[in-house]
Formats: C-alpha cells, structure tokens, sequence
C-alpha cells in the first residue's frame, strides 16, 4: 500500500474494509473516484492470503475471487489495481475482455490464476471453451452492476452466477446508483447484505463545478471551443449520445486544431487502449466519447467534461461527470441544453434534487475579419461621391420615359427555305377498298339449329377397323 501512495483510507474504503474482512455480504453504493476498487480488491487480497503458494502447478492456482465488470476498460484498471496492490504476493491474477484474440488469456488462465477481472461475454467464451474453471470461487464482485444491468447484461450474469458455488461464497456489489432492478439483482443473489453508502444515492460530487447553458445544436461546437479557450483547459472529455456523432465531432474538432480521438464501441480493443494511453499521456487534447465507452474510465486530474449531448437516461449524467473532481479535486462539468431537451433536464432535477439554472450563452464574433492594408500596397481607386437622396430622387424622376418618335419598322418575314412547308395542309384522299375486300362474299349455309356465324366442320375421311 506504501508503494501505492496510500497513506490515509477513504470514507469508502473506511466503512466497507472492515465488513468484507469479517466475511459479509456487501451492497456499495459510492460514485466513482472515491477509492471504490480498492475497498474491495484490498480486504479480498489480504483473504486469499491463506491460499498463497510459490508452486509452478496450474492445480495449485485455482480462481478464488471473481470480479465483472461492464466494459473493457474497467476491467482493464481494476487489474491493473490488483495487480500492484499484489506484487509483493504469490497471488496472481488474470484479466480477460473481448476485442481481442483469446489465445493468450487462455494460456494465462490455463496456467492458473487465484483472481480474475471479467466481463461477462468474454468470460462466458472461455467457460464454454473450458478454459475457466470456476468451481472454486469464494468471493465475487459485481463492480458497477447499474452499468451492467443497463447494457443488457443481466442473462449473462445469471448464467456466469449459475456456475459457481453458492456455499461459502461472499458477494459484494458495487453501483452508482440503486434502481428496483439493482435491488432484485442483490436479493436474488446476496446473502443478508451490508448497505454501506458515502453519500446520497445519486448525488454529484460536491467538488464539480456544474454548468448548464443554453444553445442551438449549430454553436455547440464554438461554445466548447470557447469554454476551452476562455478556461484555459489543457484537457477534456467531451460526452455524445451515439457512435457516429462521436465519430463526426471527432473529425470536427480536428478540423479546428484540436488534438482529438474518438471512444466508442465501434473502435477495436486496440484502437480503444492506443487512444486512451494517448490521453493519459498528454498527446490528445479532447476525447469525444459515448456512456458505455467511457464508463469506468480512471484520467487523474482530469480538469473539465462537456456533456455536448444531454445524456437520455438522468443516472448517466451522475456518471458523466463524475471522471472529473476526483479523489478531492476540482473540476468542471459543461452541459449544452437545447430546446429539445426540456424533458431529460427536468429528469436530471428530479434525480440529483436539484433546481438546474440554464444560462444563456454569448459567443464571441469569431467570423473571419476583412484583412487591413499594409504599407507599400497599391492605393484603391477613389470612388466617385454618392449625389444626396434628394438629387437621386430629382434624376430619376427626370429620367422618365420619353414619347417615342417613331416606331422602328417591322422586318419582313423571312423566306421559306422550302416551298412544301409554305403550301396549305390538305387531307389525303380516302383510297378505294381492294377488289378483294370489295367483293361480295358467298353466303354460307347455316345447319338447323346452329348460328349462322357458326362454320360447319368440314368432313374428313376415315377408316374404322378392328381385330376379330
């Protein structure tokens, strides 16, 4: 932990520690960047102590604590987590996620790992492909269930829950916020619960400054450029509702010189960590992401975030904001509220029990100014003055049409340059019939009883025999 930089404990971390040592259940509800991961990675790890072995067989390593997490980057830092908090220990510890090729978490898992990070499809993969045994887990940790939940992962957690033990297992629970569906998740599947709460379910860091102003969609984009000039702001997290505006802004913001990636769930695993590792670096000024790309994300000292699009589900916004005024610093979150957003703000009010005030917003001309002339330039020509309105006025109405003296003669027809187009039309003459149409036609006889329109069929001959 000294390596870690720990050196006081977070209210979370203060409140759940104790309960996960002595062996309960826990139901967490704390938002993110209040030390969350390691209140529950730390007390699981000094459990599993008890199983440390320094033995080169996969069979003495089985998997004894199971963490899920909804995306790959969350995933991604709470390994990264466990595995410095555990660096000093015989423990190891795996992480698998989809986007990438299998084999190699196949031979990690193969070769045995005592804690494994997951989300739950790429887990399922490698349960059904036998390459994750999870007959012995005792702890399970479903961090960020809400965000689970609300990707649609709720069939798959029921049938990764269907596989493990259920004796003997303890099961912590983490979310941002409670719903009715958290609470069933919890009753179905913990075991007499500890609620433990550092601050009021969905409330927003009393650190962000929160900001609201209202626009068009066509001056979002200045609205943002100007925040970030006007702030001074070396870096931000710009949040949209759907992939391909993340794309489109992406390229819009690199047209006007800023340093921009895009995160969505179009991206490649590797696409997502380059340009992630590029922002925690410095080498990216703005990433423009969508809610599921974006959850989990640990950006220390992260200075400001714009919701650029007002986010449809009110809870999503609590997390928005949240990668910004962690661990105690001050940040900045910037919502651009449109008259087709009535609905979601009053939604947003009604969650963080808050009366929201939408400012208006007043850019700056930044239109592209006519160039001043520099000395050596050619002299324009002088114009000539304008009369005043009163002479204009005096020689239109002097210029008024005059009587025309005369009317110019009218040209003569041109000739016809072919005679058959100047005669009269004339309608062909009605040709006589043909003689053979003409002539008179044989009556037919008619049989008894039949129209007279009706041809008799002609007789044939035919000869009738037959064997004896």
């Amino acid at each position: 932990m000294a390596d870690s930089g720990y050196t006081a404990m977070t209210p979370i971390q203060a409140k759940a520690i104790p309960i996960v040592l002595a062996g309960r259940d826990v139901m967490g509800a704390a938002q993110t960047g209040t030390g969350k991961t390691a209140a529950f990675t730390i007390p699981l790890l000094q459990k599993m102590l008890r199983h440390e072995n320094a033995s080169m067989s996969p069979a003495r390593h089985p998997v004894r604590a199971l963490v899920l997490a909804p995306t790959r980057e969350l995933a991604d830092q709470v390994a990264n987590n466990v595995k410095n908090y555990a660096k000093h220990t015989h423990l190891r510890s795996a992480v698998v996620f989809g986007g990438i090729d299998m084999k190699p978490q196949t031979l990690q898992l193969k070769a045995g790992v005592e804690v494994l990070i997951a989300t739950p499809g790429r887990l399922l993969d490698h349960i059904e492909a036998k390459s994750a045994v999870l007959n012995q887990v005792e702890y399970v940790v479903l961090d960020e269930a809400d965000r689970m939940l609300d990707i649609g992962f709720l069939p798959d957690l029921q049938r990764i829950l269907s596989y493990l033990p259920k004796a003997g297992r303890q099961t912590l629970l983490f979310s941002a916020t409670f719903s009715p569906e958290i609470k069933k998740l919890a009753n179905s599947y913990l075991q007499d619960p500890v609620l433990v709460e550092v601050a009021r379910p969905n409330a927003t860091a009393s650190t962000v400054e929160q900001r609201f102003f209202g626009t068009n969609d066509d001056d979002k984009r200045a609205v943002v450029r100007q925040i970030i000039k006007q702030r001074g702001l070396t870096q931000a997290i710009v949040f949209v509702n759907s992939k391909l505006g993340a794309a489109r802004l992406a390229r819009s913001f690199e047209r006007d010189g800023l340093r921009t990636q895009a995160l969505h769930g179009d991206k490649s695993q590797d696409e997502r960590l380059k340009a992630l590792a590029a922002f925690k670096a410095g080498e990216v000024d703005l990433l423009v992401a969508t809610d599921v790309a974006a959850r989990g994300l640990d950006i220390t000292d992260l200075p400001a975030v714009f919701n650029f699009d007002v986010p449809f589900h009110a809870e999503d916004y609590v997390h928005r904001i949240g990668r910004t005024g962690r661990a105690g610093a001050s940040g900045l979150a910037v919502t651009l509220v449109t008259r087709d957003d009535a609905r979601m703000v009053a939604d947003i009010e009604k969650l963080i029990k808050k009366k929201l005030d939408i400012e208006p917003f007043e850019l700056e001309d930044d239109r592209p100014r006519r160039p001043r002339r520099e000395e050596g330039d050619e002299p324009r020509e002088p114009r000539e003055p304008r009369a005043p309105r009163e002479a204009r006025e005096d020689v239109a109405v002097s210029a008024a049409p005059r009587e025309r003296s005369a009317e110019p003669a009218r040209r003569a027809p041109a000739a016809s340059r072919d005679p058959f187009f100047d005669q009269p039309y004339e309608p062909p003459a009605r040709e006589a019939p043909p003689a053979w149409e003409s002539a008179p036609k044989a009556a037919v006889p008619a049989r008894a009883g039949l129209s007279p329109n009706i041809r008799p069929k002609k007789k044939v001959a035919s000869l009738l025999g037959g064997s004896r």
